[in-house]
């Protein structure tokens, strides 16, 4: 006599099966050992149509089958007959209650008191705290945790929505899959100064995230254009691009090498400690600016134009600048506090930086991650940030390139 089966039945709409959602769906259950029938399937006969499919998944025991339904949920599956999300109080600062729900980039529902609720500020490896009087949730990292919150626990009653593929930007879409050095880079560039352009125009707000190769590549004046013609809002970087960028600012050197004979100058390895220097002295790049000290480079293009800059320090930091955010805790916080409305990423030659900030980027933000090691690219994408497209090229060339394609009109 056989064993009984454990079922479930999970209901799955919008675009998925150009998506994959529904093969997907289908593999992992047979990857775990389950099996599946399909109840119904309604197909969207047009590119705008959603499609529906209700899914009875069946499985040999009651642990597998939850292991089914987890990972269904987590590929956008919801179950036909939903429960609300369990909370459980948070038992002291920055402590999660064992079994609490971790939160991928994805957006995310959670059923509260009969309604499906969007949680807010999206952000991978993070709690759901739940406010059930003014219905609202919204991700909250450990650093956040204060007892007396309460989170989601488990994955009842917790609803993820996979991104679809774009009907409007094929290619970009289709450049997010696999990284090469074969990419067709000034087509994708294009299209990505296109979607930037259209960012702008919608109000929308653009990141770079930048490493010091950009000015030791002599690509700092790209950047310092890009901010001049209004496509970056918000800068994320370290102690040593702000530092580097100073240096050339000064001295006309980066890392001591000439920036336009490429060559080492003399003693030339002492001037990014004398720029550290005279920023200190003078209390902030800031005021170095207005004193007239400072009269170019990419740091006085970001406070010329208003945007908003974030430098987060690490412990190889020299000097740091007096404007370096060294607690690392207050440098995610100011992170955070300056994504709102970011619509695109441009992550520039900085493994550490990108990666910082992909944890911290909801999937619907477009993120382009530029760097020569492809293992930079990988390492983003394995982190979870599965929606940024990878471009294996130097930074240079890059932006020279995309700031062509932009003031093309």
């Amino acid at each position: 006599m056989s064993e009984p089966r454990q079922t479930a039945l999970l209901v799955l709409e919008g675009h998925i099966i150009d998506s994959l959602i529904l093969p997907q769906v289908m593999d992992m259950v047979m990857d775990e050992g389950g099996n599946f029938t399909v109840e119904e399937l309604r197909v969207g006969q047009h590119k705008n149509d959603t499609s529906y499919c209700r899914i009875q998944v069946a499985a040999s025991t009651a642990e597998r089958l939850d292991r089914i339904v987890k990972r269904a949920r987590e590929l956008g599956a919801a179950v036909a007959e939903e429960a609300p999300a369990t909370l459980e109080a948070i038992p002291k600062a920055g402590v999660f209650p064992e079994g609490f729900y971790s939160t991928s980039n994805l957006p995310t529902l959670v059923l509260l008191d009969g309604s499906w609720v969007t949680v807010e500020r999206q952000e991978m490896d993070c709690a759901i705290a739940v406010d059930e009087k003014a219905g609202r949730a919204w991700c909250i990292a450990f650093s956040q945790a204060q007892p007396g919150m309460r989170v989601v626990v488990g994955h009842q009653g917790v609803r993820v929505m996979p991104l679809e593929r774009s009907r409007q930007v094929e290619l970009f879409s289709f450049m997010t899959s696999g990284v090469s050095i074969e990419k067709p880079k000034k087509r994708l560039i294009s299209e990505i100064a296109g979607q930037m352009k259209q960012i702008r125009k919608d109000g929308g707000r653009i990141l770079v995230v930048g490493g010091p190769a950009i000015i030791h590549t002599g690509s700092g004046r790209y950047l310092s254009r890009l901010i001049e013609l209004g496509f970056v809002q918000v800068l994320f970087a370290g102690n040593a691009l702000a530092a580097h960028d100073i240096e050339a600012a000064l001295y006309g050197t980066s890392l001591g090498i000439n920036l336009e004979s490429g060559l080492p100058i003399e003693s030339g390895h002492e001037h990014h400690m004398r720029a550290i220097n005279r920023v200190r002295a003078a209390g902030s790049i800031q005021a170095m600016v207005e004193s007239g000290q400072l009269t170019s480079g990419v740091m006085k293009a970001a406070l010329d134009h208003g945007v908003e800059v974030v430098l987060g320090g690490s412990v190889r930091d020299d000097g740091p600048l007096p404007d370096v955010i060294t607690d690392v805790i207050e440098a995610q916080e100011r992170m955070r506090a300056a994504l709102p409305d970011v619509r695109m990423a441009l992550m520039l030659s900085t493994m550490l930086h990108s990666i910082a900030t992909g944890n911290l980027l909801p999937a619907a933000v477009h993120t382009v991650c530029v760097d020569m090691n492809p293992a930079v690219v990988t390492k983003l994408a394995d982190r979870g940030s599965w929606q940024s497209i990878g471009l294996v090229t130097d930074v240079d060339s890059f932006l020279r390139e995309l700031v062509l394609a932009l003031e093309a009109g």
